[in-house]
């Protein structure tokens, strides 16, 4: 278990913050349902217009399927599914253990809102949560009653059916905000929720399946990764995260802080190459790897990988270790999910 240093650590008269944990999780429906329903799921990437291709372009379901090597048509069996679902649980109940044992006094989320807690009117780059509440809105049964079976059995694990009040760390929030822009980085203070909407799942995620103690307040980074054009590119996206940790190292109160970013890795279409590498870079911090990975793969939901990358960035003090990386494929066009877990520590 991490310690947390005391003043006498830095040679200085007053107390300071300290991240002592960092977290990387995916938050795929997928891990949430069981493996019967992988191809139930599956059926919603028939009609995705947001396939993005292992050359970094759209395609449709029929143009991947004539490229689906072998080896992933023999992985799409109940067996199989089961094999990576299991895994996929040994994985989540790790980083829960973690967050448990460590418990810290705050957890900052990296996340990415797709159109739950902003809306047509625009979505900052970059947005903090400042106030000390962030609500997740109770979900009708009309709309739960609308959701395939897969969806409908794992929707517990991105939002609430009766309601929930999360926490936040508004103080912190608000120094993250001031501070990231003295650093240059342009941030949107979010002060209130607009009625009707509801704090996304990327942020539910770590509290409902991640089981964060209701105590414990987290402080929600919004990273616009889904909703183009105005999305960071890798790069800076992990400058970013060095900028979260100088600000967090700044803070004037003796807190243990953990960082999750939630999301990814590459989705609709697996790209295993691609997630390795991604991996490897932030694992290694290496900026110039980062620095050339195409934009053209941050869109759709693979685009999620940016809040993982904005995670290794603040926690390139801490040394990473991948619990496990899970090619979630789950049709023969290879659409699933690259589900990945990690802790840095």
């Amino acid at each position: 278990m991490a310690v947390a240093l005391s003043k006498a650590s830095f040679g200085w008269g007053r107390s300071v913050a300290q991240i002592v944990l960092g977290i990387g999780t995916s938050h795929t429906p997928q891990m949430t349902m069981d493996p019967e329903l992988w191809e139930d799921h599956a059926r919603r990437d028939l009609r995705n217009p947001q396939l993005i291709g292992h050359d970094g372009e759209v395609h449709s379901y029929e143009e991947l399927i004539c490229e689906t090597p072998s080896s992933v048509l023999g992985q799409l069996n109940l067996d199989e599914y089961r094999r990576k679902h299991d895994r996929a649980q040994l994985g989540l109940n790790l980083l829960a253990t973690q967050l448990r044992d460590v418990r810290p006094d705050v957890v900052i989320v990296v996340g990415d809102d797709q159109n739950e807690f902003f809306g047509p009117e625009g979505i900052p780059a970059i947005g903090i949560f400042t106030a000390e509440i962030a609500r997740d809105i109770p979900t009708s049964s009309q709309m739960l009653a609308g959701l395939s079976a897969g969806m409908r059995q794992s929707h517990w694990a991105s939002h609430s059916e009766s309601g929930y009040e999360h926490l936040v760390h508004a103080a912190l929030a608000e120094h993250l905000t001031a501070q990231l822009s003295l650093g240059d980085f342009d941030v949107t203070r979010v002060k209130q929720q607009k009625p009707g909407t509801s704090i996304g799942h990327a942020f539910n995620f770590v509290r409902y399946r991640l089981e964060l103690d209701a105590a414990i307040p987290f402080v929600p980074i919004f990273l616009n990764t889904y909703i183009p054009p105005n999305v960071l590119s890798p790069l800076r996206s992990y400058k970013l995260g060095q900028a979260i940790r100088r600000a967090v190292d700044a803070f004037d109160e003796d807190l243990r802080v953990a960082i999750v970013g939630s999301g990814g890795l590459s989705h609709f279409v697996v790209l295993e190459e691609f997630d390795q590498e991604v991996l490897r870079a932030i694992g290694m911090h290496d900026t110039d790897s980062i620095a050339r990975l195409s934009r053209s793969f941050f869109r759709s939901g693979t685009s999620e990988v940016l809040n993982w990358v904005t995670a290794g960035g603040a926690l390139e003090h801490l040394k990473m270790q991948v619990i496990d990386y899970i090619p979630g494929y789950r049709s023969p066009a290879g659409t699933g999910t690259g589900m990945a877990f990690a802790i840095w520590q």
